[in-house]
């Protein structure tokens, strides 16, 4: 099922002060997460796509493109509009903190702040975000149905015949719907690989699983040079 622990779990920290990132990423890979940065709101949004992040640490003052823009187009984006969003920032005007959460933000945070205090958000957004999905026993999507304590996919009301691993690979992606999940974060999640050798091995499963779906396959986009995701059509 969905899983955000620590060790699987990518952030990306967008930040212009190299001091901050610094201190940012040697707390979050101290706690295990993996880390990618940037430092403006261009790149921001460049990497966020590429690297199918499952968490968004943003400062509000960026060059470029400030962090409340990048929240917004993060947020209207198919790719990255799941992905939770902290923001980062030295106004600390309620004001500030309102505008950020209407355009998306899941939490907010000024600064100086607690490194231990970031974590501990990180850390309690990604288990909500598990928490929420792991909830859910059935899934349905048009002629798609998916019972997931029973293991079982119809469409059409016709059961489908799937493996262990294609049911995982579905179910993993349908409740992540909407967020790209690149070939290594599946082979991560649902072949529970902790070095990544074959990215192959997606993509052979991939196909295969379409081709059982038929025509319910149209659930399953590519996202070029990134990887998969589920969209409700």
């Amino acid at each position: 099922m969905t899983r955000y622990s620590p060790i699987m779990a990518k952030v990306l920290v967008v930040d212009d002060e190299p001091d901050a990132v610094e201190l940012v990423s040697f707390n979050l890979k101290a706690a295990g997460y993996e880390v990618v940065t940037a430092d403006d709101g261009n790149e921001a949004i460049k990497r966020a796509r590429q690297h199918a992040p499952d968490l968004v640490l943003l400062d509000v003052m960026l060059p470029e493109v400030d962090g409340l823009e990048v929240c917004k187009l993060l947020r209207r984006d198919p790719v990255t509009s799941g992905v939770p969003i902290i923001m980062l920032t030295a106004k600390a005007a309620e004001i500030d903190r309102v505008l950020g959460l209407e355009l998306g933000a899941d939490d907010y945070m000024t600064k100086p702040f607690s490194p231990r205090e970031l974590i501990l958000r990180v850390k309690n957004l990604l288990k909500r975000r598990q928490a929420a999905d792991e909830k859910l026993e059935t899934l349905s999507f048009g002629d798609l149905f998916i019972d997931i304590p029973r293991h079982l996919v119809t469409v059409a009301k016709k059961r489908i015949d799937l493996t262990a691993t294609e049911f995982k690979l579905l179910t993993t992606l349908a409740m992540r719907r909407g967020r790209v999940q690149s070939r290594e974060q599946l082979l991560r999640d649902v072949w529970e690989y902790d070095n990544i050798i074959d990215t192959r091995t997606v993509d052979t499963h991939m196909r295969r699983l379409r081709e059982k779906l038929g025509g319910a396959c149209r659930y399953l986009d590519t996202v070029r040079g990134v990887g998969y995701r589920f969209v409700e059509n």
